[in-house]
């Protein structure tokens, strides 16, 4: 088996690691209490190591060592320097930690160095508790399940305590997520008692003792890990602060195999969905308010929330269920008081919010944080408990002028360890709080000047002006060429009563009424043509109608000549009528007339249609 091989190539580089390597010191540990809590994805070990200085000199470092293949996933560290048993022990201060390069020791161990409090001298002790945080140690075993198979996973450790220091006395304490065990190592005082196992103690070991235990277990956990979360946290002086969250969330337990059906799932959703994970719980500050959880769809109504005066929580359910390897995107968002986060210290302001994310055993494999703070903050610096990755940038929203200082912090493989205060300090002077205020004040005194401005000043041009008076002779021009249209129209108009008294000839023979006809077009052209000429002589007077006037006089000449051509072909058709000539001798009499017509009635009209557009 592949962990196996892992396992015995660890033994022998341990091995060589006791032959080569001299003693680090004369520090041995008295009694070591190991405690590993596997009950969520992460493996969280907790250590009560007892240490005790045997030797003639003084020690101020202590090493801690993990096998490498736990050191490559160790998420937190943290070390405290205690005292008391039971319930009356109180922590004393918070040790120093730092990676070390010890020489002589295989790359198959990690190496942490310890900062003592103070130099341990002969014959002291002290106790130091050890709390690390692993992710990516529980290994889905087997890999890939269906639907119906419950989700196992194995853990590989150590029944003895890898160390540096020889140890008088050890034991190692599992905490599992249930009773149901496919196996573990059995060894020498091992003990199964419901879902704890305990292995030891066991007395007098030796440095880099190592002893390989693998465990096989069911966990019902959800093992979300967000490959990305980006934490956006808006300052307002204003009294709020506005958190934004974005995740990209994968399960990842074993892999699903094969056809998901919803139909199973739905009526037998605990054997029939066990590897999968429904919902994921958020724990929110006190007194949050505007909460909304949505998605790329919109938002999701299937979250619910509590609240009470120490916490609001917050229930996710995604829109389908998780099976390992499927992945869901969503963001959450909600408001928080001002009053509750903000401080000032020794001339300064500081924001205290907790840094990781408010869901309960999420892994994220990397998370940004993004502190936006009041235009106008100066002086920026940042606290945080553990080292992370710290830039700046500048954010523009609305009605800003120099833009927002951001605060953007980084850490890869953040576990809920790392959920702790951070402090960001800045200045911030309160008349920036008045920029937002008094831009917008100016903008609408602007504003209100300028319709003042605009209601009560005269405009319009002088009437003594040159372009005053050519407008008014341009407006004359275009008065006086849709007086020449309407005349023009008219003429037509009678052109047509003309034909159409032609028309009723060759029906009914009336030669009478046809000629009273004619009498009467020929006085309504005359008015017409008397009304044409005034009008032409202001075209042909005025400098503004300089590029029109040919134009219309050609109007007037094609309409004359169009009379002329009428008039001559309405005698040939009445003298055919009075000499009672046939009526296709009287057609070929006036086809060349009648043509010669058409042709200018169309002149006319493209003539007319010209000045239109004008």
């Amino acid at each position: 088996m592949k962990q196996s091989s892992v396992v015995d190539l660890l033994l022998l580089l341990l091995a060589i690691a006791v032959l080569a390597t001299p003693a680090f010191s004369d520090l041995v540990l008295s009694k070591v209490e190991r405690r590993i809590d596997v009950t969520s994805q992460v493996a969280r070990v907790t250590k009560t190591l007892k240490v005790l200085n045997s030797g003639s000199e003084s020690v101020s470092e202590f090493t801690l060592t993990f096998p490498k293949f736990l050191g490559n996933n160790l998420a937190y560290l943290s070390v405290v320097h205690s005292e008391g048993k039971g319930k009356s022990k109180r922590p004393l201060a918070n040790l120093s930690v730092r990676e070390a390069n010890a020489k002589g020791l295989p790359d198959s161990i990690s190496v942490y160095s310890v900062s003592l409090p103070k130099a341990l001298s002969k014959g002291e002790t002290l106790t130091l508790e050890v709390v690390a945080a692993f992710t990516n140690v529980l290994q889905p075993f087997p890999e890939k399940i269906t639907q119906g198979e419950i989700h196992l996973v194995m853990l590989q450790e150590s029944a003895q305590y890898l160390s540096p220091y020889a140890v008088e006395s050890q034991s190692l304490s599992i905490k599992l997520p249930n009773a149901r065990i496919e196996s573990y190592t059995k060894l020498e005082n091992t003990k199964l008692q419901g879902s704890d196992l305990k292995y030891g103690p066991y007395k007098n070991l030796q440095p880099f003792s190592y002893s390989p235990i693998v465990v096989h277990f069911e966990s019902k956990a959800a093992f979300a890990v967000a490959e990305k979360l980006v934490r956006e946290i808006e300052v307002s002086h204003w009294g709020n602060v506005q958190v934004t969250e974005h995740y990209n969330v994968v399960h990842r337990g074993a892999q699903l195999k094969g056809e998901f059906s919803r139909l199973d799932f739905q009526a037998r959703p605990n054997p029939r969905g066990a590897s999968a994970f429904r919902h994921l719980l958020a724990r929110l500050p006190p007194r949050a308010h505007s909460i909304y959880y949505r998605d790329d769809i919109g938002n999701i109504s299937t979250s619910e929330m509590q609240s009470d005066s120490k916490k609001t929580e917050l229930l996710i359910e995604p829109r389908f269920p998780l099976f390992g390897g499927w992945k869901t995107f969503f963001t959450i968002g909600y408001g928080l008081p001002l009053s509750d986060f903000l401080f000032a210290s020794e001339g300064k302001r500081f924001v205290n919010i907790s840094f990781g994310s408010p869901i309960i055993d999420l892994v994220t494999e990397k998370l940004i944080v993004q502190i936006v703070l009041p235009e106008g903050s100066k002086d920026i610096s940042v606290t945080t408990p553990f080292t992370v990755k710290q830039s700046q940038e500048i954010k523009y929203s609305h009605l800003d002028i120099a833009g927002r200082p951001v605060v953007v912090l980084e850490k890869d493989n953040v576990v809920p360890d790392h959920n702790q205060h951070i402090q960001v300090y800045y200045k911030f002077s309160n008349i920036n709080l008045l920029s937002e205020p008094l831009m917008l004040i100016s903008g609408f005194f602007v504003l209100f000047i300028t319709c003042i401005i605009y209601t009560r000043a005269d405009f319009s041009i002088s009437k003594s002006s040159p372009t005053y008076l050519a407008k008014l002779q341009w407006d004359e021009v275009l008065a006086t060429l849709q007086e020449v249209q309407s005349i023009i129209q008219k003429c037509l108009a009678a052109h047509d009563k003309l034909e159409a008294s032609l028309r009723d000839l060759s029906r009914t023979g009336d030669i009478q009424t046809c000629k009273a006809a004619r009498k009467s077009t020929d006085s309504l052209l005359k008015d017409l043509s008397k009304d044409l000429k005034p009008l032409l002589g202001f075209l042909q007077s005025s400098p503004s109608a300089s590029h029109i006037s040919p134009k219309v006089e050609e109007l007037v000449v094609k309409e004359k000549e169009l009379q002329e051509k009428l008039m001559a072909k309405h005698t040939t058709v009445v003298e055919g009528y009075e000499k009672k000539s046939s009526g296709r001798d009287i057609e070929n009499r006036i086809a060349s007339q009648q043509q010669k017509i058409i042709a200018l009635r169309q002149e006319i009209e493209d003539l007319l249609e010209f000045i239109d557009e004008i």
